[in-house]
Parts: C-alpha cells; sequence; structure tokens
C-alpha cells in the first residue's frame, strides 16, 4: 500500500476484512483419529487451511507465533522512522521511507493470517499494549547514528530472511504465504542496508569509525533475535513437529553467522567476537556464549527503549481511535445500504 488517502471503498473493505472472523471447524471434539489424521496430513507435506480441523494447542501456539511476528514489524517501524528526516540524501529518505511503509505492510499482513484463526485484530493489538504480548528484543535498542540504519538493514533484516524463509515452508498456509511476499521485500532490506555499510566502511575515518561501533553495538543483539537457545526454548519441539518451523533457533542462529562472516570481511569490518573462527571439522563458524541474561532482561520489559517504544505505540494507539470508529461507523451505514439493495 502507497502512501496516499484510502478512497471510502478501500476503506470499507478494510473495515469489513477486520472484523470477518473465519469459521473454524473448532466444535468438533479432539480425538486420537482426528490428531492423527491432523499430524498425517501434516507429515505429507499438504498445508494446513483456516477451515480444516486442527488441535486447539496448534492454533494457539500459531496466534502466539504469528502476532509476535506482526507486533515486532510494527514496532520495528519505530527505531528507523525517525531517521527518516535526518537521513543524509533525498534518495536515502526515499529508500527509508519505502522500507518503514513495508514494514507496516508486513504488520498488517500477518494481522490478517492470524485472524485467519478466529482471533479478532483489536484483541491482539490490545494485548501488545497491556504488556502481555511479545515482539522481538532487537527493537528495544536505540538507533544512536545514521550507521545504525545500515546495520539493522544487514543485520536484523538479514536474520529475519534467514527466519522467514523457513516460515514460508510453514504448515499453515496463511503464515507460509504471507512470508513469500514478505521475504522478497525483506531482501531489498538487507541490500539497502549493506549498501550504506558498504559506503560509510569505505569513506572517511570517522564514517568508517561510525559504522564500526554501529556494528559491535548490533551483533550480539542480532543473534538473541533467533530466540532461546534449543536446550530453553519451551515451543520448539511442538512448533517443528506440527512443522509450523523445520529449523530449530541454534540452527538458524548459525547459519546467520555463517552469511554474515563472509560480508563483514568483503567491507573490511570486525565483528565483536574474539572467540569467532571457522571450523573446518563442521563448515561453520564457531562463536563466542551469548549474554542470554541481558536477552530475558530485555524480552520481559528492561530493555533500553522498552518503555519508549510501548509509549509510541499507545499514543498511536489512541491518537487513531477516532479513525478507527469513523471507518466503523461507515462500514456499517454502507453495509445496511447493501443488504436493502
Amino acid at each position: 500500500m502507497t502512501f496516499r488517502a484510502i478512497l471510502p471503498k478501500e476503506l470499507l473493505s478494510i473495515v469489513l476484512v477486520r472484523n470477518f472472523k473465519t469459521k473454524m471447524n473448532t466444535t468438533i471434539q479432539e480425538t486420537p483419529e482426528h490428531l492423527a489424521a491432523f499430524e498425517n496430513k501434516i507429515s505429507c507435506g499438504e498445508k494446513i487451511e483456516p477451515k480444516d480441523w486442527m488441535p486447539e494447542r496448534y492454533r494457539k501456539q500459531l496466534i502466539r507465533m504469528i502476532s509476535q511476528h506482526a507486533h515486532s514489524e510494527i514496532v520495528g517501524m519505530l527505531p528507523e522512522g525517525n531517521w527518516i528526516t535526518r537521513a543524509p540524501s533525498l534518495r536515502r529518505k526515499k529508500v527509508l521511507l519505502a522500507k518503514v511503509q513495508d514494514e507496516a505492510g508486513h504488520g498488517l499482513y500477518l494481522y490478517c493470517a492470524a485472524e485467519t484463526l478466529g482471533v479478532d485484530r483489536r484483541e491482539l493489538v490490545e494485548a501488545l499494549l497491556a504488556g502481555k504480548a511479545k515482539y522481538s528484543s532487537i527493537f528495544n535498542y536505540p538507533t544512536l547514528s545514521w550507521a545504525d540504519i545500515g546495520v539493522i538493514g544487514w543485520f536484523v533484516d538479514g536474520a529475519a530472511i534467514v527466519n522467514q524463509t523457513m516460515l514460508a515452508r510453514s504448515s499453515y498456509g496463511p503464515y507460509s504465504r504471507a512470508m513469500l511476499r514478505i521475504c522478497s521485500e525483506e531482501n531489498f532490506h538487507k541490500k539497502q542496508g549493506y549498501e550504506i555499510v558498504a559506503t560509510l566502511a569505505n569513506g572517511t575515518a570517522e564514517q568508517r569509525a561510525m559504522v564500526q561501533d554501529a556494528v559491535n553495538r548490533w551483533w550480539w543483539q542480532s543473534l538473541m533475535m533467533f530466540g532461546p537457545s534449543d536446550a530453553n526454548s519451551p515451543n520448539s519441539e511442538e512448533l517443528l513437529r506440527w512443522k509450523v518451523k523445520q529449523e530449530t533457533n541454534d540452527e538458524l542462529r548459525q547459519r546467520f553467522v555463517n552469511i554474515t562472516v563472509p560480508q563483514a570481511k568483503a567491507v573490511n569490518l570486525t565483528l565483536p567476537d574474539s572467540d569467532l573462527k571457522f571450523n573446518s571439522e563442521t563448515g561453520d563458524y564457531d562463536f563466542g556464549k551469548i549474554n542470554w541474561e541481558e536477552f530475558y532482561n530485555v524480552i520481559n520489559g528492561n530493555g533500553p527503549c522498552n518503555a519508549e517504544r510501548m509509549k509510541a505505540r499507545r499514543l498511536a494507539d489512541e491518537n487513531g481511535k477516532w479513525v478507527r470508529e469513523a471507518a466503523e461507523e461507515y462500514a456499517r451505514k454502507n453495509f445496511s445500504k447493501t443488504k436493502n439493495i
């Protein structure tokens, strides 16, 4: 969706879609036979669609996972959004504006995917605003320089691509299909970020120092994006068994490291890990220990920007209340007219 006024017809369709709840086959009592048929369908590589029978636990896991993903896309607009007016050229402003706009679209795709599971989008948003729902820990860190925007594109969107490429093969149809477009746009975001990084790395001594500082501050936080280690991940076993996920957190994290190390060498930047080295036996890059205490501290709301991010989202929700009310009233009036035709 481009930045332009929404026409009345489009506004009506948005509201009607938002209020639509898929009629799901949740009234059938779960039996061993139902569960066996469900798991056999997944093992055969078939997609589960909204009106298919599914275990309640599968539905709840998907709602949790997809809504967290949607929240992350929306909150993720904040660290970069306040750099749009400070970008160093008109071209950089336009590209960053397009990227932030894409993130808003990703959030909308994902909220729609969650709604196919019978949950209302407003319910998901209120859970976020109340602090009951989580979003990615990476977005609770400040963007201190223009170099941060480049490194976010390189690291954060690069990590997202690794994770989301896997989710494009998810067993739940609406989620996997949403990932196809999101992944293609995330590739643009990573290229945009890496271009900024490469330009600064080949610039003046001051620019090079600025981008190296950003790399130092974002590297470990980017590794945390994949979630807890496999030994401490409470949901991975179920998600893997039901093929919502195809690979573990640690496997995805390792792939990201393997991809990123050569990219850092290509622009003569140093990743801040003295233990980072190539392992000829495994073909992987070994890396140091992640500070999981920091990860859980941020997830629990105590990061550098947790309060700031939630304040911004609550303010946006309050300021947009009149728009939602007007749109819903417009939809009701037009729906009544349509019924009388």
